[in-house]
């Protein structure tokens, strides 16, 4: 799957970059963790570079 930087990512293209089932997401935003998260109307929207940044936190202590 290409997964394009210029836009917001869904649930489905998040799951699949992080290699998680779909569900996970859901959950992990309901107890409070995860990557960053918007919710656009009724739908989960995650920024790119914050998934990334979330995915790899030691490159952030670098």
């Amino acid at each position: 799957m290409d997964l394009p930087d210029n836009r917001l990512w869904t649930v489905e293209e998040t799951a699949y970059f992080l290699n998680v089932p779909v569900k996970t997401l859901y959950q992990w935003k309901w107890l409070g963790e995860g990557p960053p998260v918007r919710k656009l109307g009724r739908h989960l929207r995650y920024n790119p570079s914050a998934v990334r940044a979330w995915a790899e936190p030691e490159a952030q202590v670098a």
